[in-house]
């Protein structure tokens, strides 16, 4: 499976932006695709996943209420909205999936976009 993301750019703070991620090689149908972000010196974090089930989905703490993930399988894309932005969610954010299973660990996850800049100006 490959992933591209796009969508990302330079925002303000309490702005939104939707970044989108697009696979090929497969169908999504049966993959949890997540979301990753890593800002500049600190470790990639879970941002939020969808399941393949019933679109179920999980958010961390730290975007929780500020973030929507959703998914277009026909489309095999996954969307993920982020409103009311702060300074702190400046990061590469990245698409990954693996099948079947949720997780919030990068160790579990086997396919990976090159990732995008998001950017939020205080």
């Amino acid at each position: 499976v490959q992933l591209v993301e796009s969508g990302g750019g330079l925002v303000q703070t309490g702005g939104s932006l939707r970044v989108s991620c697009i696979a090929s090689g497969d169908s999504i149908r049966d993959y949890v695709m997540s979301w990753f972000r890593q800002a500049p010196g600190a470790e990639r974090e879970f941002v939020g996943a969808i399941h393949w089930i019933d679109d179920g989905t999980e958010y961390a703490d730290s975007v929780k209420g500020r973030v929507t993930i959703s998914r277009d399988n026909a489309k095999n894309t996954v969307l993920l909205q982020m409103n009311s932005l702060k300074p702190e969610d400046t990061a590469v954010y990245y698409c990954a999936t693996r099948r079947y299973y949720m997780g919030r660990i990068v160790e579990e996850y086997d396919y990976w976009g090159p990732g995008t800049h998001v950017t939020v100006s205080s």
